[in-house]
């Protein structure tokens, strides 16, 4: 009877840590030679199953290496158009004080962000939100933290006419533009005729814009096949990534991104700092402190991070994910139940050991590569 018993008892824990594993997205344990071995074989197909929840998995893509970008049938890539898209890119004469250019905030020795937890503008204004950074913008589906603009052409138009940024009518900067001689050999080349017009400004911008790609890191190297590029720590980093850290329910594909829009408990709500996101487009309150999901390709180069630049360092980003979004609300602030921020259910405690948070941080130093230094153009007169 004893023995019985005992064997009941050994059976039912065993398969409690059995389902506990599988839930956890570990139903298998693995030598780092194995994890080796897998990530590295050129077939996500036989890597480790990754940890998704039921929402994401709908349209879950896995994370590699990135394909190159995909022009618009619209405005399709030529060299020429992407070098009077640099041109204007740098050309702080666009703006009212002719002192503000795109690259103001968007500087490439800075992961082609500004390195400020929110930018300056137009008079030292400063903005509401964190700079993101133009590299991979070509992978977006929507573009800025509340996707605002539904292309990068579209995109164009708003920091140009936004009081705090570069605060010029659109008709205005064209006219700015058109009075420059030297740009007219440039929009020859560019666009077949020296006529300078919005479409034009905006199609070229972008044009340069989706050239702005990462390069080969060392994480897209290994997954390619070289199996020493990233060390023990990176290479379980990666696991967790995809497993018990549960990062790859919304930093999913090549983009290290899904392309959507989740509260992750940082609307401030009540603060001075108060920001609703996606609501402000949507009008929905399941919106309410959604913002787009970054990705997190060259996440060593683009910080501080955050929507609202609010966290310094990586550590910061890892340990606020771990604690499960802490106290979203402050219980001093008056909550309108309609405006409520709804916390995405895909957030919880994830009870990372300290040695799984520093292999995690290494993990994301892999997607990230060398500052690309790049000589600004000379303005045109």
């Amino acid at each position: 009877m004893f023995n019985i018993r005992t064997l009941l008892i050994c059976a039912l824990l065993t398969a409690f840590v059995v389902v506990t594993a599988f839930i956890n997205g570990h139903n298998e344990d693995y030598t780092i030679g194995q994890l080796r071995e897998l990530y590295s074989s050129g077939k996500p197909e036989s890597w480790p199953k990754a940890s998704i929840d039921p929402g994401p998995a709908k349209n879950f893509k896995d994370i590699g290496a990135l394909d190159a970008p995909v022009f618009p049938e619209g405005n399709q890539f030529s060299k020429e158009k992407a070098m009077l898209g640099k041109i204007l890119f740098f050309d702080p004469r666009l703006s009212k004080s002719k002192q503000v250019a795109c690259a103001s905030c968007h500087d490439p020795e800075l992961g082609w962000g500004d390195g400020k937890h929110l930018a300056y503008g137009h008079n030292r204004q400063n903005g509401k939100r964190n700079s993101m950074t133009i590299l991979n913008t070509a992978y977006y589906d929507r573009l800025f933290w509340d996707g605002r603009a539904a292309s990068l052409e579209d995109q164009v138009s708003f920091p140009v006419q936004d009081q705090a940024e570069m605060a010029q009518s659109l008709k205005a900067m064209v006219k700015n533009v058109k009075q420059i001689k030297g740009y007219r050999s440039y929009f020859q080349a560019a666009f077949g005729s020296t006529k300078v017009s919005l479409l034009a400004i905006q199609q070229a911008i972008a044009t340069f814009e989706r050239s702005v790609t990462s390069r080969n890191s060392r994480f897209d190297l290994f997954v390619k096949g070289n199996q020493t590029i990233l060390n023990n720590d990176e290479l379980t980093g990666l696991h967790l990534f995809r497993t018990k850290a549960r990062c790859i329910n919304c930093h999913n594909t090549p983009l290290f991104s899904d392309n959507q829009f989740h509260n992750d408990g940082q609307a401030l709500y009540g603060s001075r700092q108060e920001d609703f996101g996606r609501y402000h487009q949507s009008g929905k309150q399941e919106n309410i402190g959604a913002f787009r999901t970054p990705s997190l390709r060259e996440t060593r180069l683009t910080g501080p991070w955050m929507h609202h630049g609010n966290f310094p360092s990586l550590r910061d980003v890892v340990e606020y994910y771990n604690l499960g979004n802490p106290s979203p609300i402050q219980r001093s602030v008056k909550v309108d139940e309609n405006k409520r921020p709804i916390t995405s259910p895909l957030l919880r405690k994830l009870k990372l050991t300290k040695t799984e948070r520093v292999q995690l941080e290494a993990f994301l130093g892999s997607l990230s590569t060398q500052v690309q230094k790049i000589q600004a153009p000379e303005l045109l007169r």
